[in-house]
């Protein structure tokens, strides 16, 4: 009896020859199926050992969705496009077909011409109606039945087929325990995430937010005395100020100081998306709520399920969708977009903006209600050009960060400090990093002096033709010997007086009356640089 053979594919002549193959096939497979992590790709490698190696035509693996218990196909052997990209939407239900049936019965099934058998679907036209066909199932430990995988032989002697489907039997058992190891490698990366997380968040709440927020003026310790006492609680907090005053920062303070900072820490910008796209955002949406929808998906707000949420520019939603927000915020349940079905959270809602709700609310662009809501502990960031004596402590944190990202040391004079004291700072302490990290690229030696401020348009306070636009006065550098000038704190009068004097601390001593031990001190916990004349 003659077989029929095809070109470049193996075809056994006795069942000698068979078996040894089938031995050869298998020492691949297993090389193959430990060679990556990654599932899918390493199911469509061994496929195609199979195809070439092992006279396994038109491979086929399709692997049991565990949320749904339908039969997915993970990696099918095709030279067509087609075929490989209408894989993914092919799914089979128990009982359903070839392929179902074995799902259901859990025993292969063996066909010496495919075309004898009724229940064929062959939904991805990969096969050949003519040839035999064999599919086994996929069985965990404990015998249920986790997948299905099918191929064509190409010898078409019956008397080979029990050889064969002992064969793919055996190469489903490898399958099989590739899964098994690569879930528990994958649950080990899972658990080394959770702990690296966790252990960020030891350290965030163990160091406090001092290494996230910089400021020793009155203003700024009184929002961290805030920020301390509400991160106990599971108040609704409101952060207003400018934008770049840090809103993001004293959001992750509150958490990361808080009960839930061992859970999930949830940002969404409001002003970054439209309306329509918002909703589907923090609620979520079912699968065919609209177009695109392919599947459903959790919104920020079951994300954030036993954590923070935090909600940035509050105040740019709409009034229509500020009326949905108000229920969850008050019932804590929702229902995801195209959906029925009631949800509930425990959400912390940390919210910011920095617009005016009050003038908001009066014109009816607010809801008086939601804002209420919101504004149970309001932290309010006051502008950096009002705590301008906090700009050296936030330069040298800052360019400490830019030290370590330009991998070399970085320093500023305390004549470019005086600079940066002097201007409005409209974009706050985001406007400063800018300027620092502008400078820091531009200066050779890594030392930051007024003359490379001039160039981004950052002059000396006495040269400014504009000083109304700062709440800086710059130092009276005259005969008046007590530098009473209101407007500046310590520092800056010990730096005038020094500079006035020529760098000699006695005389600049004279001019603060103060004694030289006093001046001495002074230089030295200030961390004021005294130059060399």
């Amino acid at each position: 009896m003659m077989m029929s053979t095809t070109p470049g594919i193996f075809t056994p002549r006795n069942r000698s020859e068979l078996l040894d193959r089938q031995l050869s096939v298998l020492s691949i497979v297993c090389r193959t199926l430990i060679r990556s992590l990654d599932l899918n790709a390493s199911l469509e490698e061994l496929l195609k050992v199979l195809h070439v190696e092992g006279g396994m035509k038109h491979g086929l693996v399709a692997l049991v969705d565990p949320e749904l218990g339908e039969l997915c196909v993970s990696a099918v052997h095709s030279s067509s496009e087609m075929v490989q990209q209408a894989k993914s939407a092919v799914r089979y239900r128990k009982g359903e077909g070839i392929v179902g049936s074995i799902l259901q019965s859990g025993h292969p099934v063996v066909l010496m011409k495919l075309a004898s058998e009724p229940r064929f679907l062959d939904r991805l036209a990969l096969y050949d109606w003519e040839a035999p066909f064999i599919g086994v199932p996929l069985k965990d430990q404990s015998g249920e039945v986790i997948g299905v995988l099918s191929a064509q032989p190409a010898s078409e002697l019956e008397e080979f087929l029990p050889d064969e489907s002992r064969f793919m039997e055996m190469v489903a058992n490898l399958i099989v325990q590739s899964v098994r190891l690569l879930a528990q490698v994958q649950t080990q990366q899972r658990n080394l995430a959770d702990e690296r997380d966790e252990l960020r968040r030891t350290v965030r709440g163990k160091f406090g937010f001092e290494n996230l927020m910089v400021g020793h003026t009155s203003a700024m310790k009184q929002v961290f005395d805030q920020i301390r006492r509400v991160a106990k609680w599971d108040t609704t907090v409101l952060i207003r100020g400018e934008s770049g005053t840090g809103k993001e920062l004293v959001a992750s303070a509150i958490h990361y100081n808080s009960p839930k900072a061992h859970n999930a820490f949830v940002k969404l910008n409001c002003a970054a998306l439209p309306e329509n796209l918002l909703e589907s955002e923090l609620f979520g949406h079912e699968k065919g709520a609209f177009t695109g929808a392919v599947k459903m998906r959790q919104g920020r707000f079951e994300q954030a399920d036993g954590g923070t949420l935090f909600l940035d520019e509050i105040g740019e939603i709409s009034p229509l969708f500020q009326a949905k927000l108000l229920r969850v915020l008050q019932e804590g349940e929702f229902e995801r977009v195209g959906g029925n079905r009631t949800i509930r959270v425990n959400v912390r809602i940390v919210a910011a903006t920095n617009r005016d709700l009050e003038r908001e609310v009066r014109e009816g662009k607010f809801r008086e209600d939601l804002y209420y809501r919101l504004n149970i502990m309001p932290i309010n960031l006051p502008p950096l050009r009002e705590r301008n004596a906090d700009i050296p402590e936030l330069c040298n944190f800052l360019l400490d960060k830019l030290s370590q990202n330009q991998g070399r040391k970085l320093s500023i004079t305390d004549g470019a400090i005086r600079v940066l004291m002097g201007h409005s700072w409209p974009g706050n302490v985001r406007e400063l990093e800018n300027v620092l990290e502008r400078a820091a690229i531009m200066t050779e030696d890594g030392n930051i002096e007024p003359s490379i401020l001039s160039l981004q348009g950052l002059d000396a306070p006495r040269m400014s033709a504009a000083p109304s636009h700062s709440s800086y006065t710059p130092p009276v550098v005259d005969s008046n010997p007590a530098l009473e000038v209101a407007d500046l704190d310590e520092r800056e009068r010990v730096i005038a007086a020094l500079e006035q004097a020529g760098w000699v601390q006695a005389k600049a001593a004279r001019l603060l009356n103060m004694t030289p031990r006093q001046i001495a001190y002074r230089i030295q916990t200030m961390n004021i640089d005294v130059k060399k004349i």
